[in-house]
């Protein structure tokens, strides 16, 4: 039955299948690796003198067709003679095989044989499994696009060719995948970023640091006001710390030791002096604000916010537009409070989360993250931690999934994965809960007895990084943003000049109740200019007057995505779009 299919093992499989294609087209082709991911597979190929392109594409999925109803079976082989193999690969060309095999061979490793249904061998493949019985079940999939990419990630390995692909179960399923796919084409946010002027990336400046342009810089600064004002209802203090600190901050928070190759170091002059890294997060900063004066129990809980600004060093290949970076800003948080409180906080973000995505029509999947293999502080306080955490969530009923080994070095986390308007996730506000650094720093706190405690120590961010978010919420909305984030709000457009006096004065009026308003007195057609506004700006409002609307005191509105809505008088449509704009849509412009 389809449905006892692993999708997993389904998409391993495929893998298998590509190589075994893409040898038989190309003959000198030598295989890397070839895995299932999230959405699919690929398969890293090293093939001397040949680009692969779209056409080549074309032909591979040709050939993968042909092998799959040759009704071919999958059929596990122990490797006896590890040696033996590894000259084997070398004799044919397979340095890659060989380079896996010797690193795996105290493994039992195996080797994949795809046979025909004679018995014959027609294809081996170092690999581990699992796969499917025989090619039956693989009915529906496709080949997305050709990337490159290096020997094991290492720029200074080969370059080899990627050929990115993926499977479903049925035809239904894919086909809905490629449309997604295609959608997902047209929101790219760097496509979108050049076309809407909202933020640029140069060569002069380092790749993964972003310049935002006004056009983004403006739906920032009404986050940022939504940020304050909300973080101010919930009871936190807003904070601001440095971009740099000794090396010694690092090597007391544990950073050198668990962190180190993500971090930027400033360059010392002289041996004598003092090493300055660049900070890759903000809460030893937070930390040492706590530590500067007394506590009690009465002061806890106390919740620090900061729009603060980090730097993390990533591989070249790995950076993308806003979405990844080395430069961000996150909205970053630290509680520390009693461990009685530790469930009412946690469950205080999760509403906090909860309310932020109602005002962006998204919905969110949970998971938490558990101690990773290097990791600080005592087994005990990790336990305890993972424990609050579950505790926090069981008590409201919330659906997750357990995400074993991948918590921060620090602590065990939650994160939230936001859906957006395409069924697409995205990782972004986490909890993370920490007993280690208020240990490493000897925080303290006057208990009711008068004793002596440690508090805990909640680490958060709600959209995660400034950057990743505007990059995630530019694909969500495909780039027509709500009134309330929109770079320009409305555009004015007059017929002719003789309407340019009213339309300034309707232009000032607007201006002066806080709205953003662009005023389009163009030499292009009036046709033109509707469009552009509308469908090449994405604004979400444009304006008109000619002789009627001036002698009416009266605007023609045209709305985004809904055309001719209606004429309204001056003053009532400005009104309107205020209280739009202060509601963030909640009471938004309807057709008259």
């Amino acid at each position: 039955m389809e449905k006892d299919i692993d999708l997993h093992t389904l998409r391993h499989s495929c893998s298998h299948i590509m190589a075994q294609a893409v040898q038989n087209i190309y003959p000198n082709a030598k295989l890397a690796i070839g895995p299932a991911i999230d959405n699919g597979f690929y398969y890293d190929f090293d093939i001397e003198g040949v680009n692969l392109t779209d056409d080549d594409l074309k032909k591979i999925e040709d050939e993968m067709k042909r092998l799959i109803k040759m009704d071919l079976s999958f059929e596990k082989h122990y490797i006896e003679d590890v040696q033996a193999q590894i000259d084997e690969f070398k004799s044919q060309g397979e340095i890659y095989k060989a380079e896996l095999l010797e690193e795996h061979k105290n493994d039992k490793p195996t080797l994949y044989l795809t046979k025909d249904k004679d018995g014959n061998v027609l294809f081996n493949d170092l690999c581990a499994g699992p796969h499917l019985e025989n090619t039956r079940p693989i009915k529906a999939f496709k080949l997305l696009s050709v990337a490159g990419a290096y020997w094991r990630g290492d720029a200074k390995n080969k370059m080899l060719q990627r050929i990115y692909a993926t499977a479903f179960l049925t035809k239904e399923d894919l086909n809905s995948y490629i449309t997604m796919v295609e959608e997902a084409k047209k929101r790219d946010h760097r496509k979108l970023g050049t076309q809407l002027d909202l933020f640029s990336i140069h060569d002069e400046i380092g790749s993964g640091l972003v310049l935002w342009h006004p056009n983004l810089a403006v739906v920032r600064e009404n986050i940022e006001n939504y940020w304050r004002e909300e973080h101010r209802k919930r009871g936190y203090v807003i904070v601001n710390t440095p971009h740099i600190a000794k090396s010694k901050l690092w090597e007391i928070s544990g950073h050198i030791d668990h962190y180190r190759e993500n971090m930027f170091f400033v360059q010392k002059e002289n041996e004598e002096d003092e090493q300055f890294i660049i900070k890759p997060m903000n809460c030893p900063f937070h930390i040492l604000i706590y530590n500067s004066s007394r506590h009690s129990y009465r002061d806890l809980p106390i919740r620090m916010a900061e729009l603060g600004t980090v730097y993390r060093k990533e591989k070249s290949g790995a950076l993308g537009g806003l979405t990844r970076v080395q430069g961000f800003t996150q909205d970053d948080a630290h509680i520390f409070c009693t461990i009685e409180q530790l469930v009412n906080e946690i469950n205080e973000i999760i509403d906090f989360v909860v309310d932020a995505m109602k005002i962006f029509n998204m919905t969110f999947e949970v998971e938490l993250s558990t101690r990773p293999q290097s990791y600080v502080g005592s087994l005990e306080n990790w336990e305890k931690a993972e424990a609050g955490l579950k505790e926090a969530m069981d008590k409201r009923g919330m659906k997750y999934d357990i995400n074993e080994g991948d918590g921060a070095f620090y602590g065990p986390k939650i994160d939230f994965k936001f859906k957006d308007a395409i069924g697409r996730t995205w990782q972004c506000a986490t909890i993370q809960l920490d007993f280690n650094l208020p240990e490493r720093f000897d925080l303290k706190y006057v208990d009711k007895d008068g004793t002596m405690k440690t508090p805990v120590m909640l680490h958060r961010v709600i959209f995660g990084s400034m950057e990743r978010f505007h990059g995630i919420l530019v694909e969500h909305y495909a780039g027509a943003f709500p009134v309330w984030l929109a770079p320009y709000q409305a555009a004015i457009v007059p017929i002719s000049e003789r309407h340019n006096e009213y339309m300034e004065k309707v232009y000032a009026k607007m201006r002066s109740k806080g709205l953003r308003v662009l005023f389009d007195d163009r030499s292009e057609s009036m046709n033109y200019k509707i469009r552009d506004n509308l469908q090449n700006k994405k604004i979400p409002y444009v304006l008109i007057a000619g002789d009627k609307e001036l002698s009416d005191n009266t605007l023609s509105i045209r709305k985004r995505g809904a055309g001719q809505i209606g004429t309204m008088a001056a003053d009532e449509f400005i009104e309107k779009l205020v209280e739009e704009n202060h509601t963030k849509g909640e009471k938004e412009i309807k057709a008259q």
